[in-house]
């Protein structure tokens, strides 16, 4: 294992910055819906981080390549950007910040399912088999276990907008590997913000029918900056120390950031339910992700193959 791949002081800072920064968007939309409409928040996250990361895709003649596939790109910002964003403002209308954080972390699940329905059998191994069966019941539990975390019909209909939040985060990596794995990644994130983000703009001020309050609109920018244009400058580096196959692993810390800042801050209920289905959902999406393991050939075959792969759940 080389130093690129070795996990050492600045890649754990690294890796603690990334835990935060993506475990928090969940507290921030939930500020910044309260006042915001979804579609406004989407158009003004994305804006805010495609203008600020446009001088580092500039300085790496990074969009050349995106616009020359620029039909996958906008694909691409449709399934990682447009719908999830949308929906998980949506949906925080109603749902807990923390709670929709762990939903969203379900996204190894839905990424097992469908490398299975693509033909990859080692799916069927027993201990991913066995992370997809846990992993599922966690989420049943959180949604109908003791406690009720969630409650009334309205409940259910944002539960199911996060989960399909989670299969379009799942969706969205196969896209990269497999028709963008030729385009700088930082090029192709920065060319779908601007994308998503001029769409929703007359949306946004079209449904945008109050004042907008202060704490959301520090909530808006900090999505921007801290959760988007900072995020993916610090994930690329994280790439470049300890390889793609390990950079997402502060993933399964980031429900664990998000549940806690909910707590804390917003003042959410820690249900019974979330107690109990919080721990089943994170070890099935490990074990259904690696098994248990990430092998040290792995990382460096996953370095070789797919050097600049874009993250799975920016939030």
């Amino acid at each position: 294992m080389n130093a690129v791949q070795r996990f050492d002081t600045r890649a754990w800072v690294l890796f603690a910055i990334m835990a935060l920064v993506w475990g928090i968007p969940y507290l921030f939309i939930k500020v910044a819906v309260d006042s915001y409409s979804p579609a406004a928040v989407v158009a003004g996250r994305t804006l805010i981080g495609a203008v600020l990361l446009l001088p580092f895709a500039l300085r790496q003649k990074a969009l050349r390549a995106a616009f020359s596939k620029i039909g996958w790109v906008l694909a691409f910002g449709a399934i990682e950007m447009a719908g999830p964003f949308l929906l998980l403002g949506h949906a925080e209308q109603t749902l807990p910040s923390g709670l929709t954080g762990l939903l969203v972390a379900t996204v190894p699940l839905f990424a097992a399912l469908i490398a299975f329905g693509g033909g990859d059998r080692s799916v069927l191994r027993p201990a991913r088999a066995g992370g997809l069966v846990i992993g599922f019941a966690g989420v049943a539990v959180i949604v109908a276990g003791p406690g009720l975390a969630i409650e009334g019909g309205g409940g259910l209909i944002a539960v199911g907008e996060v989960l399909l939040v989670a299969v379009l985060y799942a969706i969205a990596p196969f896209i990269v590997a497999h028709k963008l794995k030729d385009v700088p990644a930082l090029g192709t994130i920065t060319l779908s913000l601007f994308a998503v983000g001029i769409f929703y703009l007359p949306i946004g001020l079209l449904t945008q029918h109050q004042v907008p309050t202060l704490d959301a609109t520090l909530a808006l920018i900090a999505l921007g900056v801290v959760c988007t244009a900072v995020a993916f400058i610090v994930f690329f580096a994280l790439i470049a120390r300890v390889g793609p196959v390990r950079a997402p692993l502060f993933t399964y810390v980031n429900p664990v950031v998000a549940i806690i800042l909910g707590t804390i801050i917003l003042g959410e209920h820690l249900t019974l339910g979330l107690l109990i289905g919080f721990p089943l959902v994170i070890l099935g999406c490990w074990l259904a992700a690696t098994g248990g393991t990430i092998r040290t050939r792995d990382v460096e075959a996953e370095s070789e193959r797919a050097p600049d792969l874009p993250p799975v759940a920016p939030g």
